[in-house]
Formats: C-alpha cells, structure tokens, sequence
C-alpha cells in the first residue's frame, strides 16, 4: 500500500464525507493504493455514524472509535499502530489541510528521501493576535530547545515513512512534537513544505488558549527527556552533589570557626550558617533520592498508552 492517510477528529460530522471524496480524487488521480483512517476521538456528535455509512460503501476506509475524548495524540498512537501504508499522512478533519497536497508529501517521503516531513502554513487564516503570534513564540521556543529547525511544528498535515511511527511513541500531548521525537530516535532527515492553510469551513476550533500553556509545559517535558530520560541521575546526582558540597563547606567552616578560631564564641546552632548547612544537606539527599528513584523507575515495565478503543471499522 502506498499511503495511509491518519484522520483525529472530534465532532467533525459537517466536513467528514467532503474530506474523504477530496482524498479519494487525489489518490484517484494519482493511482496511489490507499487507506484512510478515521480516529474517533469521542464525538459526542453524528460523526461515528457517518464514517460507519461511508465504510460499507469504502473499503479503504478503517476507523476506530473511543470511548471518550482521549486526546490528540492517543488518537494518533492508535491510527499509527492501524496503518500499512509504505508512507502516512496526517491531517486534521476541518478541510483547513488541503489534500492536493498529498503527492509532493509522498514524493518527498519517498523519492527525496526524507524521514519525515511537516507542513509549514507559512500564510494563516486564523486570529492573528490569538492564534498566530502565540504560535510564532512556540515555535520560536520549540527550535531553540529542541535544536529541530521548524517553522511550524503544531502544523496536523505531515508525512512520515513507515519506519517513523513505527518506533516511536505519541503519548500525552506530544503531538505537537512528534519531529523531536523522531529527532531523538534517530530519523534525522527532517524537511518541511509550504502548504495551504484554508479557512475553516464548518463548526469552530476545538482547541482554546490553554493549548499553548500546555505546549511550553511538554517542551520543557520533552526537553528534559531528550537530556535526561535514559540517565536521571546524571541531572539529579550532579545537582545532589553540588547542595551536599555546599552543606560540608558550611558544616566544615563552622567546626573549624568552633574549634580553633573563636572557640568562646557562639554555640554553633546560633548561627544562620548552621541551617544553611543543614538545609543543603537535607535537599541534595533527596536529590539524589530521587535520581535513584528515577533509575529505578526506568528498569520496571513502562506503562501502555491510556485509551479504550470502543469499535473498530
């Protein structure tokens, strides 16, 4: 199969039928082999009812359905785990992502020999003051960090080669850093293409401000597994070590002061020093505590993603 084409949506009933007749006449005019999946992410609207009615008269429509509202980046894992295409695109059920966009994404995958390839909506049809210079600082700090060159990182419309989503794993909200991700595992090969952002069309956006506050608390997650999710205790031990330096130098200066230096002077438990050197202490072994904890931690069995799959088409 050459593309497999992963949907997310929730509460999209309006624009489902119309984004799949638009991919089928791509892949048509193309003679891609196709699938397309369609990830319920909990609608609470006629959506389910709608992919069921267009799979029995599709066969390359699959679709799974959740429980309830999982989030963006379980719906992902899922119709990753699905797919069999030898290329997989996202793109988000609004019609905002243009399907004639496909070919070039499978072209690049493909013959150009990138690993994974994100979409960069270089011109936006969204609130400049709320939408789009929010975005512009995230991504700004999302490059700086993750030293991925992005201009667009939350961009739904990519491409990746099978061997990407196949040894990686969306969990939490990391799909706005499913790059990084491949970054760290090693796919490299990253490109990005201008493509076209379209005004959504039906209904209203389902993510609100908080989405940002949440992106830059994952960067920092992310940023400290990338340096330190296989090694806790180099962060921990070091910083553990340090706060245990600084109490022995103060405990030590006061034994000294006591003992040799002012000896008639006052008792030791008087002095500002003495909780200094105590409070360093104290921290720096739970410091090190927790890099053990930590190490610990990494040799059990790592948890499963966290969804319920209701129905499967």
């Amino acid at each position: 199969m050459n593309i497999s084409v992963v949907i997310p949506l929730l509460n999209e009933e309006e624009s489902i039928k119309e984004l799949y007749l638009w991919i089928a006449k791509v892949m048509q005019a193309n003679s891609f082999s196709y699938e397309v999946i369609f990830i319920d992410d909990g609608s609470t609207d006629t959506s389910w009812s709608i992919i069921d009615s267009l799979h029995k008269q599709h066969p390359q429509i699959k679709a799974i359905q959740f429980l309830r509202n999982f989030g963006k980046s379980q719906a992902l894992h899922a119709g990753f785990a699905m797919a069999q295409g030898d290329v997989i695109i996202t793109m988000d059920a609004d019609l905002q992502d243009n399907p004639e966009e496909i070919p070039q994404l499978y072209n690049m995958i493909l013959n150009q020999g990138y690993d994974l390839v994100s979409g960069w909506k270089k011109v936006r049809y969204d609130s400049k003051i709320f939408k789009n210079f929010p975005s512009k600082i995230f991504n700004w700090a999302a490059r700086k960090t993750s030293g991925v060159q992005l201009n667009d990182f939350n961009c739904g419309l990519k491409a990746y080669h099978k061997d990407v989503i196949k040894n990686i794993e969306v969990t939490g909200e990391m799909h706005r850093y499913i790059p990084v991700l491949a970054s760290n595992a090693g796919f490299t090969n990253i490109g990005e293409k201008v493509v076209q952002h379209q005004a959504r069309k039906y209904g209203s956006t389902k993510f609100g401000a908080e989405r940002f506050t949440h992106g830059f608390l994952d960067l920092l997650t992310l940023w400290f597994f990338s340096r330190f999710g296989r090694r806790p205790m180099h962060l921990f031990g070091a910083l553990g070590a340090f706060m245990l330096t600084i109490g022995f130098l103060f405990a030590f200066y006061l034994g000294v002061d006591k003992l040799f230096i002012n000896p008639t002077g006052r008792l030791i438990t008087e002095r500002p020093q003495f909780y200094i050197a105590i409070t360093a202490m104290i921290i720096g072994s739970q410091l090190f505590l927790a890099g053990f904890l930590g190490e610990l931690l990494l040799r059990s069995k790592k948890e499963s993603n966290n969804y319920s799959v209701k129905t499967t088409l």
